[in-house]
C-alpha cells in the first residue's frame, strides 16, 4: 500500500497511518472517535467550547500541534461563540447529539474506506477508460482527473477532514471570533448544514476533479499554448452571446459550462474571510472544497474543471451582506457516470492587472487561460489511444499539422469499424462516427457539444478587470474551435470513399461543413473521413450566456455584440479589433472603454465591409 505512487502523493495530507499493507488511525485517535460516535452523554462533547479540546485532542494524537499552537485561543473562542450563542440550543442539540457522532464514525472507517478504494483502483488496473482512479494530489502541469464516489464516502470524508482536522479554527476562530462579521457567521451556517445533511441522510454518485493543461512546448495531437498568431488568423466564426441582466450563474436554466471566478488557489477565501463569488460557489456547494486538497493551485496555463457538484444551500446577497437562507434540493439530472450535470470551470484572472492588462502578453495570457478552461483538452487522450501502435498514422499526423493542434480526443475513423468509450471530464464519450463493414457513415453528435459557457464579470470586481475586455475576451475563448487537417488517406481510400468526393453529397452530411483541400478532419462534433474532406465551420460552444450583475460598463453589450454578429465577424477578426484598441490604450491614445471606443466606428461603417479597424473618435 504504501508504495503507491497516488497514495504517497496524499498521505501527507490525510492523516492516516501506512504501514506495509495497511492504513489505520493511531490507537488514541481511535478511542476518541469512539467516545464522539458513541453520543454526547458518553463522550461529553456537547457544546462548543468542549467540541474544541476534543478536536485539539485529536490534533495532539496525530502530531498536528503545531497548528493549534498558532490558532488555539481564538479558536476555542469562536467554537464557543458559534455553538454556544449564535446557535439555538435546538439546532446545538441535534448538532452535538446527532450529527458529531455520525461525522466521527466516517472519520472513523476512513482508513479502511481509503484501502477499499485503492483495491478497487487496482481491480480497474488502476484506471478507467485510461483515466487514473486512485485518489491523489494532482501537481502543477499534471493534466489528470481524480474521481470521488460518494457512496465510498471519499469526497465527503476529504471534506469532513478538511474542515475538522484544518480548517475549522481558521474559518471559526480567527476568522469568526477575532473579527467577527454577519457574512462570515453566514458562510459557517452553510458548512454546518452540509453536514447536517450528509449525516442523515448520505448522497450517491460522483464528482470529478479535472486540471487541465495547454502545454507549454508543441506536442502533438494535443492542443499547446496558443501564441498571437493562433488568435489573429482563426476563421472560426463567433458564437452565439446571451446576454442575462438579472440572475445567476448557478441559477441558469439551461446547462452550461459554469465559470468560477477562481482565485490561483483553488477556493480563494472560502475557509477564511473571502466572500465573493468563487467563495460562495464553495460555501453553497461544500464537495467543492476537496478540491482545495487535491488540485491546491493553477499556473498560467491550466484550469480546473469540477463535474458532480451538489449543492446544499440557498443564499442572499454579496459580500458582506451574503446571508444564509436554508436549505436548498438539487434536482439537476445525474450523467452516466452518477454525476451531477453541474459543471464549474475554475480560471484565475489577472489580479489588479491596471493598465498592462492592454499588453499584448497579458490579452494572451486572459485569452489561453480562459481557452484552456473551456476546450475540452482531455479528448486527445482518446485520439492518443486509438493510433497507439499506428506509427504510420502517427507519423503522418505528425507532418500534417498546421499550428498548434486542434485534437480534444474524437474518434478518428480508421479501417476498420470503432466501437471505442473513454472517460474525461465530461464523463463516458459515447461513439462519435463509425463506418461499417459496408462503408456507410454514420453520424453522431456529442451531447457535449451542446453545453455553452454561462459566465460573467470574471477578473473585474475584486480583480480590477476591464469588463468590456474581459467579456470580449471570453466570448473569444468560447468560440475559438480548433481543427486539425490530416491527409491519411492513401490512393487506395479514394475508390472506397468515391461516393463522398462531390459537395451535394457532403451537404446532405451536414449543413455546417464546406469542401477543403483534401484531408481528414477532426472536431469536437463530427469527424469526416472524405476524399476531399470537409472543414467543420462553427464555434466551439454552441453560446455563451454572460450575466452583467448591473455594471455598468456593460449597458451596451447586447448592442455591441448582436451588431457583430449580424456582420459575421470571425475570431480572427474580434481578436484583431481589440488588440488595435488595447494598443492605443497603452500608447494614451484614447481613454474610452472599449465598446465606446468601437460604436462611432461601427455606425459608420458600410454594411457591405467586413472589417474596418475603427478610428478613435
Amino acid at each position: 500500500m504504501e508504495d503507491r505512487e497516488d497514495l504517497r502523493s496524499i498521505i501527507a495530507y490525510l492523516p492516516v497511518v501506512s504501514r506495509s499493507s495497511s492504513l489505520f488511525w493511531p490507537s488514541q485517535v481511535v478511542e476518541a472517535l469512539k467516545a464522539l460516535s458513541s453520543g454526547p452523554h458518553h463522550s461529553r462533547v456537547d457544546s462548543g467550547e468542549v467540541l474544541f479540546h476534543a478536536i485539539a485532542d485529536l490534533r495532539q494524537s496525530l502530531s498536528l500541534t503545531h497548528f493549534s499552537d498558532s490558532l488555539a485561543f481564538a479558536a476555542a473562542d469562536g467554537y464557543s461563540l458559534f455553538f454556544d450563542d449564535l446557535m439555538s440550543r435546538a439546532e446545538a442539540a441535534k448538532w452535538f447529539g446527532e450529527v458529531v457522532p455520525v461525522m466521527a464514525n466516517l472519520l472513523l472507517r476512513l482508513p479502511s474506506l481509503l484501502e477499499a478504494h485503492y483495491k478497487d483502483a487496482d481491480g480497474n488496473g488502476g484506471r478507467m477508460g485510461g483515466v487514473k482512479t486512485g485518489l491523489r494530489i494532482l501537481e502543477s502541469q499534471e493534466a489528470g482527473i481524480v474521481f470521488l464516489s460518494q457512496e465510498d464516502k471519499f469526497k465527503n470524508k476529504c471534506s469532513i477532514l478538511q474542515k475538522s482536522v484544518v480548517s475549522c479554527d481558521t474559518i471559526i476562530g480567527r476568522s469568526l471570533y477575532e473579527s467577527y462579521s454577519v457574512q462570515q457567521e453566514n458562510k459557517i451556517k452553510c458548512i454546518t448544514h452540509y453536514f447536517e445533511r450528509i449525516c442523515s441522510h448520505m448522497p450517491v454518485g460522483v464528482v470529478s476533479f479535472e486540471r487541465k493543461v495547454l502545454p507549454l512546448e508543441h506536442s502533438p495531437p494535443c492542443v499547446s499554448y496558443p501564441k498571437a498568431d493562433y488568435w489573429s488568423k482563426s476563421s472560426i466564426p463567433l458564437c452565439c452571446f446571451k446576454v442575462c441582466r438579472s440572475g445567476l450563474i448557478e441559477d441558469h436554466s439551461c446547462e452550461g459550462l459554469e465559470v468560477d471566478f477562481a482565485n490561483k488557489y483553488l477556493g480563494g477565501g472560502a475557509l477564511n474571510r473571502g466572500c465573493v463569488q468563487e467563495e460562495i460557489r464553495f460555501m453553497i456547494n461544500p464537495e467543492l472544497i476537496a478540491g482545495m486538497l487535491l488540485l491546491p493551485s493553477m499556473a498560467d496555463n491550466e484550469a480546473i474543471e469540477i463535474v458532480g457538484t451538489e449543492r446544499f444551500s440557498n443564499y442572499t446577497g454579496y459580500a458582506s451582506s451574503f446571508c444564509y437562507l436554508g436549505d436548498n434540493i438539487d434536482k439537476v439530472d445525474l450523467d452516466s457516470m452518477g454525476r451531477r450535470r453541474t459543471r464549474i470551470i475554475a480560471i484565475d484572472a489577472l489580479c489588479n492587472p491596471g493598465k498592462k492588462q492592454f499588453r499584448l502578453g497579458c490579452l494572451l495570457r486572459e485569452i489561453n487561460k480562459a481557452f484552456c478552461g473551456f476546450f475540452d483538452q482531455s479528448r486527445c487522450q482518446q485520439y492518443q489511444r486509438l493510433f497507439e501502435g499506428d506509427d504510420s498514422c502517427r507519423t503522418q499526423i505528425d507532418h500534417n499539422v498546421e499550428g498548434p493542434v486542434a485534437m480534444s480526443g474524437d474518434l478518428l475513423l480508421r479501417h476498420e469499424a470503432l466501437s471505442l468509450t473513454s472517460e474525461s471530464s465530461e464523463g463516458i464519450f459515447a461513439d462519435r462516427l463509425i463506418r461499417s463493414s459496408g462503408g456507410k457513415i454514420i453520424q453522431h453528435v456529442d451531447h457535449q457539444d451542446q453545453i455553452g459557457i454561462v459566465t460573467g464579470n470574471w477578473g473585474c470586481g475584486a480583480f480590477g478587470g476591464d469588463p468590456e475586455l474581459k467579456a470580449t475576451i471570453q466570448w473569444l475563448a468560447a468560440s475559438q474551435d480548433p481543427t486539425l487537417y490530416l491527409d491519411l488517406m492513401q490512393k487506395t481510400k479514394r475508390d472506397e470513399f468515391s461516393d463522398w468526393n462531390d459537395r451535394d453529397a457532403a451537404a446532405s452530411l451536414s449543413p455546417n461543413v464546406y469542401p477543403t483541400s483534401g484531408s481528414v478532419i477532426v472536431r469536437p462534433a463530427y469527424v469526416f473521413v472524405t476524399m476531399p474532406a470537409y472543414e467543420v465551420s462553427e464555434a466551439l460552444r454552441p453560446f455563451i450566456s454572460y450575466y452583467t450583475f448591473g455594471v455598468e460598463a456593460l449597458q451596451t453589450l447586447d448592442q455591441v455584440t448582436e451588431w457583430i454578429l449580424s456582420h459575421e465577424w470571425t475570431v480572427g477578426e474580434l481578436w484583431n479589433v481589440l488588440v488595435d484598441y488595447s494598443a492605443q490604450r497603452l500608447k494614451g491614445e484614447t481613454d474610452l472603454g472599449f465598446f465606446s471606443w468601437l460604436l462611432p466606428s461601427l455606425s459608420s461603417t458600410s454594411d457591405a465591409m467586413m472589417l474596418d479597424v475603427p478610428q478613435t473618435p
